[in-house]
Parts: structure tokens; sequence; C-alpha cells
């Protein structure tokens, strides 16, 4: 057997153990790191190598027995850097033979080849890297591509994902969605188990069931609408997008319903854009127009909206004005960016994806839309096209400065008593001011005669990762609920 490694005790005389009998260990199934390492410190303790021990996963103890431990098998062992980090993420692969192999990696670190890991050339070490990525990218595709799903018409607000992952990954990966969602109540769903985080404690439970979780909820029109709106079908690779997000998650992701049609027309809309002439940007005076409409000096909105309607746009491109909507004396007033798209095609305020985002939002915050005022500090939609798409461009400090008159004297004869800026764009145009919306989030001094109140733009939720979406679109809520008590206590 050879000389005993440092703190491993001597082969007893006649002891089992050393001679040719094996050892039959049973571990649970899925993932048991505490099984495998309490096994590995009574085996390597008793010195039986490698190939006399039978792993088995999830039965009872075979034909050879198993091993009364005593005190002394319990004793830790001291391994090389790495060799702990590789056995905590490959017992968590779902190849029967893991434990084996990871038994196999401590017996020779231990047996004189601390630097074993080092070696990746060596068969096992080979192995076993390859095991340990094919950990880290499902726990990748499980961060991009879980979806949590409202539960309708519970208290207190829950969300279930249902999830396939293709190792035993989910104790692993649970803890990332306490850190992203700590705010909310969820609970995951894999046929292997479940984990729960009830805002306090996580736990886990039995395996569940793909029907146990909601098919959809109302967040998933907006998100599969701005999905489709930012597709780039010049860009269509369907090779490195089925190797980024692979079919099987398909079935758990509501934009992935557009993706056969927009792969279908990619080809033809990709051939309009070539063939499209360029157009030069048409020359504008955007201090001449202000000027003009200011010396016009209306008395009513309607008459303000008159002026807009037959100005000349500030900002490149545009069909139309988009006027702001809602009863004149309304107690909140909302203002956004500029129209997207649907906006300048239906001339109304906030019916895009992001509009759709909204009314959710004001409706679950108790805000009657049609109470409410409605309107964006640029009147008009800014856009670059691209083949049959218009692509939504950020106005500029200059062009939200040319519009400040429209909105001052359109919020002048609204006379609302809180006025809520959506987005930084919005806190420019009431402020002349670049405040970061992170930390000005909340009540607000906008020095005009009604009381502020800064958040986000609804379509800011659209842009963030999937992990992140629910988190913040409950915060974006808990903001508008506020809003919707502050603007009673001022009407009060």
């Amino acid at each position: 057997m050879g000389v005993p490694p440092p703190g491993l005790p001597p082969c007893a005389e006649g002891a089992g153990s050393c001679s040719g009998t094996l050892e039959a260990v049973d571990l649970s199934l899925g993932a048991d790191l505490d099984g495998f390492r309490a096994a590995a410190r009574r085996l390597a303790g008793r010195r039986v190598p490698p190939e006399r021990v039978l792993w088995s996963i999830g039965e009872a103890p075979g034909l050879f027995g198993t091993p009364t431990p005593s005190p002394d098998d319990e004793a830790p062992l001291s391994l090389p850097r790495g060799v702990g980090a590789m056995v905590a993420r490959v017992v968590l692969h779902r190849d029967p033979e893991r434990y084996a192999l990871l038994y196999e990696l401590i017996w020779r670190s231990l047996h004189g080849e601390r630097r074993l890991l080092e070696v990746s050339s060596d068969p096992l070490v080979h192995r076993l890297e390859r095991m340990a990525k094919a950990i880290a990218r499902d726990l990748h595709k499980m961060h991009a591509f879980l979806r949590f799903r409202r539960v309708e018409a519970r208290e207190p607000e829950r969300f279930v994902a249902w999830f396939e992952p293709d190792h035993h990954i989910l104790g692993a990966a649970a803890p990332f969605f306490v850190e992203r969602f700590r705010s909310l109540h969820w609970t995951i769903l894999t046929p292997e188990a479940s984990a729960r985080w009830d805002g306090t404690r996580l736990t886990y439970g039995p395996p569940g069931r793909r029907e146990d979780a909601p098919a959809q909820d109302g967040f998933e029109a907006g998100w599969r609408d701005y999905y489709e709106s930012t597709f780039n079908p010049a860009r269509t690779n369907l090779s490195a997008m089925r190797a980024e997000m692979p079919k099987k998650y398909w079935r758990n992701m509501p934009e992935t319903a557009a993706i056969p049609g927009l792969v279908r027309q990619a080809a033809a809309r990709t051939g309009a854009m070539i063939e499209r002439e360029p157009q030069m940007p048409v020359k504008r005076n955007p201090a001449r127009a202000v000027a003009a409409m200011a010396d016009q000096a209306p008395d009513s909105l309607e008459a303000l909206n008159a002026i807009i309607r037959r100005s000349e746009p500030l900002v490149p491109g545009a069909t139309q004005a988009v006027l702001g909507e809602g009863p004149v004396g309304a107690t909140i007033a909302f203002v956004g960016e500029q129209p997207g798209d649907q906006e300048d095609r239906q001339g109304r305020p906030f019916v895009g994806p992001a509009g759709q985002l909204l009314s959710r939002a004001l409706e679950e915050a108790g805000i009657a839309r049609g109470e409410a005022y409605l309107t964006n500090a640029v009147k008009h939609f800014k856009f670059e096209e691209r083949g049959k798409r218009r692509i939504h461009q950020k106005p500029t400090a200059g062009e939200v400065s040319h519009y400040r008159w429209w909105l001052d004297r359109e919020l002048d004869f609204v006379a609302p008593r809180l006025v809520v800026a959506l987005g930084a764009t919005a806190v420019l145009a009431l402020t002349g001011k670049q405040i970061p919306i992170t930390r000005a989030r909340g009540p607000a001094q906008f020095e005009k005669p009604y009381a502020g109140f800064i958040t986000v733009h609804p379509s800011y939720l659209l842009r963030l990762p999937d992990e992140a979406k629910a988190e913040a679109y409950a915060a974006f809520v808990a903001d508008l609920r506020r809003v919707h008590d502050l603007g009673r206590s001022l009407a009060a």
C-alpha cells in the first residue's frame, strides 16, 4: 500500500480496508456534498484507494456493506488549494461517475500529487475541468433564461418560475435570485426540487410541475413588443442564437414566441434596408420656431395645442406632434421623455410597450389613468431609420431646452397639484438640471407651483436584464403608490 501520507493513520494489521475488500458508499440523489465529504474523510482516513470504493446514488447499501465510522475517520483532510472548490462544483454535475472521479482527485492529491490540478493535460483533471465548465454554463443559463411570472389573485404578491436545468444546480443558483429579488416572494420549480423565498428565509422543497407555474402574465405583452421593436434583421444569426439560447428554454421565455416570424421576415427587411436611398436630414431652426410660438401667447390649452400641431418638429423625424392627454385640473401629471414609434403613429402619449407597462403599474398603484394627465418633455418622436424600423434616439439637452416653453405653458393650463418626472429627460425639462435618478428618486422640489416626484421611466424597466425586471417593476409600483398617497393628501 506504500507509506501513508502525513496526517493519515497507519494501516492496521489485518484491517479490511487494507485488504481486497470493496467499500460501499451510498449517497443521496442530487448533489450530496456533505455526504461525499464525510465519506471521503472516512475512506481516506482508512487508506482505502479509489479502486476499492463502490459508489452508489439513492440506493440502499450494497452487498459489500457500509463500514461503521470511527472518530478517527472523521478527521479533516489537508487538501491543496483548489481541490475543495473543484469538489463543491463538480458534485453538482449529473454524471454518475462524479464521486468516483472526485475521490480519485483527493486520493492522488494526498499521495504525492499536491499540484495535480495545475496539470490540465492529465486525463482526470481534463475531465473534471470540463464538468466544472458545464456547471458554470448551466448556472449562467439559469440566471439568464429563468422567467418569473406573477400569480394572479394572491396576497402577498407572489411570483413563480419553471426551469429545467441540466445539472443539480438549484441550491447553487437560488442565492443569486435572493440577491436580485430580495423584496419579492417567489418560488422556483424544477423537475428535481423547488426553492422558495418568502422575503426572509430561503427553503427547499419537493419537485414541481410545469403546469404549477403561470403560463404568462400581464408584463409579458409589453416585453414582447419591446423585443420585436429592437430586433435587428441584418444581424440575424440562427446558429449563434441557438448556441446562446438553446431551444429547450424557449417555452419559458415570452420573447421567443416572436422569433419565428422575425426570422422569416429578416431577409426581406434587410434587403429593403439596403435598397433604401439615404436621406439628408432636414435643417431646422428651433430658436426661430420657439420665438414664433411664444409671440402667439395662447390663452388656453386648446390654443397651445393648435400651435404645436402647426409647428415644425424641433427634432429630426416625427410625423406629428403628440399632445398631452388627460383632464385639465388633474391632481397628478406625469411627464415622460418623448413619444415613441407607436405614439407617433397614433398621436397619443404612452400607448406603446412602455405606455402599456405604465398603465398596468398605475392600475396596481390605485391611480386611474383617465384621471391623470400624461405628457412628454419633447413632443415629437426623434428616431433613426434602420430598414423598416424607426429606432428611438434620445433628445439632446438643447432639444429638451427648446421644448421647455411648451411644457411649462402646458402645465400652467393643466394646473396639477403634483408632477411626476418619469426619467432623467423629464427631470432635465422640469428643473433645467441633469440629476441622477438613483440619487433623487422620490419627492422633489421643482421650484414650480406644484409638488414634484422623481422616478424611472417605464422604458427603463423594459431594457433591464430579465432577472432584474420583476424587482425593478415592484419598486416602480411602490413609487407610484407613494405618488397616489401624496396626490390624495395634496387634493384634500
